[in-house]
């Protein structure tokens, strides 16, 4: 596991998790280099040109790159030295940017906390990676995050510092932590440089590390098969904080390859339309929900459209009927996306014939990304047979951060990632995602962990038993449905109900539950634990 700044590791610089011999390839077949993240490209002639556009602020590139070397040197000033962890929760905007790279350059560690994440995943984000600061916006929507905090201080000791972009309210505003450049020592490439969140694991999300050097690579070579390059508009609709729209390419890929980062408040057509033809917008990411949404609205849309070139979709399985209206529909190129903030990145290519890019969600980025399919029985499949995903790369990680039990399980003793997707593997080696070996429901993109919710429904009173279980549904794709067994007595219990008290939890609204069914009893395994196949078959009958 990497070790970082800050913990007791008597004062090393963190390594690479990857065993010596592996770095030591990836280095000399140019897959990791001396770049670290944070640094735009050295090129004068862009430095009057757009590199960040919102719905009401531009920022040139000298004025990105100026912004960020000044919010670097504020946070120093302020105490936030290399190695601490600060946990970021922004919406898409200037700041997000600006933030990203500051902290980049300092050689902070942003932990990106999710748009809907609330009091119980925060704590949690704070506690796990230790971090002694929390960047928030002032209000979103119905939240108002500087009463979130509030409460977070109280629970998470390592806490110091809550920056607040907007009105402060009783803490300090993000953009008081400015001062006059300073010389900032360089990160090492090997250095963590972020943590992602897992979404594919039960229970509370593990902290994904990110190294400088396999990120940078994951950038450059995203952008390159995607052709982002100094032309290129990327609008960023989907939360940044995601790994799809930070890095695949994403904002990042296109800041690196000189292009401009186009940011949505959200990704309705209402708000993306009038940008993409504002900026001339040429790709874009969605997850598969939204793809209808977008179809729909394109037919009556007055906005120009005619600049999207390229549709990334991901996050999840997009239905075939679906796809094939996309070039029709929007007049631009589909690309399935399948990939994972632990690494392994697949996607179709633009010239693929159309039954890739209807039927399959492609093939690995990297020539160095290693895959296996391994049936129930433990043995490799062949073309066309399902089994778990099994991969080890040079932007995939060999462990999660603190979280020792489930490195046991979900690596092997020789590094290979155990995904938990359940995937085929194609002939011409495509892969197409048939579902999942893991207790996850997939919401829209949205990955919700039962067994976090279970513990949230257990901890009502009123409450016996609980499972949480994945329904189809049209558009979501999944929906989840909680299963509980009341008390003796315990009058009738209502979906209103048990939603308020998860909301009162503290638990995104994402995994609060769509369905609920209320039973007299729990289908059980031969060993006494829930029988949640059986729970499926009984509620599709």
């Amino acid at each position: 596991m990497p070790r970082l700044p800050g913990d007791r590791c008597g004062g090393r610089r963190p390594r690479p998790p990857w065993p010596e011999s592996t770095a030591a390839r990836y280095r000399a077949e140019g897959y990791w280099t001396d770049e670290v993240l944070g640094r735009l490209p050295d090129d004068a002639g862009r430095a009057d040109l757009p590199a960040v556009v919102t719905p009401d602020r531009t920022l040139t590139h000298g004025q990105l790159d100026l912004a960020a070397d000044r919010l670097a040197s504020g946070l120093s000033q302020r105490g936030i030295a290399p190695g601490d962890r600060i946990v970021v929760q922004l919406p898409n905007g200037a700041d997000m940017v600006v933030l990203c790279l500051a902290l980049f350059r300092l050689g902070a560690l942003p932990v990106f906390a999710l748009p809907a994440h609330r009091t119980a995943e925060i704590t949690h984000l704070v506690e796990s990676s230790g971090a002694v600061a929390y960047v928030c916006a002032d209000r979103v929507l119905d939240c108002d995050h500087r009463e979130l905090a509030q409460r977070i201080l109280t629970r998470a000791g390592s806490l110091k510092h809550v920056l607040v972009a907007g009105d402060p309210g009783p803490f300090t505003a993000l953009a008081d932590a400015d001062a006059d450049p300073v010389s900032l020592p360089p990160p090492d490439p090997s250095d963590v440089a972020l943590f992602l969140l897992s979404g594919g694991t039960s229970g509370p999300p593990k902290l994904i590390p990110r190294t400088h050097a396999d990120y940078a690579y994951q950038l450059r070579a995203s952008a390159a098969l995607c052709g982002v390059g100094r032309d290129s508009r990327y609008l960023c609709a989907l939360p940044m904080g995601h790994n799809f729209a930070l890095a695949c390419p994403g904002v990042l890929g296109t800041l690196r390859a000189g292009g401009t980062a186009v940011l949505a408040p959200a990704p309705t057509p209402d708000q993306c339309f009038p940008l993409i033809e504002r900026a001339r917008v040429s790709i874009t990411s969605l997850v598969p929900p939204l793809v209808p949404l977008w179809l729909d609205a394109a037919e009556w849309t007055d906005s120009d459209l005619s600049s999207l070139s390229l549709l990334q979709v991901g996050g999840s399985r997009l239905d075939p009927a679906t796809a094939a209206q996309v070039p029709d529909r929007l007049r631009c190129t589909l690309q399935q996306v399948y990939g994972m903030a632990e690494g392994l990145l697949n996607f179709t290519r633009p010239d693929d014939p159309e039954e890739v890019i209807l039927h399959t969600q492609g093939r690995p980025l990297s020539p160095a990304d290693e895959v296996r399919v391994i049936r129930e029985d433990g043995a490799d499949a062949g073309p066309g047979e399902v089994g778990e995903l099994y991969t080890r790369g040079p932007y995939t990680l060999r462990g999660y951060y603190r979280a020792a039990e489930q490195n046991r399980t979900r690596f092997t003793a020789d590094g290979w990632y155990r995904s938990g997707d359940l995937v085929r593997r194609t002939a011409a080696g495509n892969l197409a995602v048939e579902g999942r070996t893991n207790d996850v429901v997939n919401r829209g993109g949205e990955k919700v962990p039962c067994q976090e919710v279970e513990e949230h429904l257990l901890a009502d009173p009123r409450v016996t038993a609980a499972a949480v279980v994945a329904l189809p549904h049209p558009l979501m794709g999944e929906q989840t449905c909680a299963c509980v067994v009341l008390r003796d007595g315990e009058p009738e219990l209502t979906l209103r109900q048990v939603q308020s008290v998860l909301r009162e939890r503290g638990l995104a609204a994402y995994k609060v539950p769509d369905r609920l069914v209320v039973l007299q009893r729990m289908p059980l395994t031969g060993v006494g634990k829930i029988d949640k196949r059986a729970l499926r078959h009984h509620l599709a009958d």
